[in-house]
């Protein structure tokens, strides 16, 4: 009985914590895919926008992109709903898609 009372308060805790973060990342119901990425790598290099090369730069999903990093609109190509949401950047030679109200990473390849 003990063990079960601590294994549901563990698991509370976990789902509550995962609740915080779940509201902390800005989510997206568009499906990214590797024919984007390509499309995004290609607009780039036509466009001659540099990648950002900074090691120390994070590409996870969440986390908010400096206002140093240029972001740039998506090409016209990538058919998805709402682009004006979104920009891309290339970090690292990493396509990288932002929403653009928050500058965070909503996904990367």
């Amino acid at each position: 009985m003990k063990k079960s009372l601590i294994s549901a308060m563990i698991a509370a805790a976990l789902l509550s914590s995962g609740a915080v973060f779940a509201a902390a990342v800005t989510t997206t119901t568009t499906t990214w895919t590797d024919e984007q990425s390509n499309i995004i790598r290609e607009h780039s290099t036509i466009k001659h926008y540099s990648s950002v090369t900074d090691p120390k730069l994070e590409t996870r999903i969440g986390v908010e992109l400096p206002q140093t990093v240029t972001l740039y609109d998506l090409p016209e190509t990538i058919k998805i709903q709402e682009p004006g949401r979104y920009s891309y950047v290339i970090i690292n030679d990493h396509p990288v898609v932002v929403e653009r109200s928050t500058r965070r990473v909503i996904h990367s390849w």
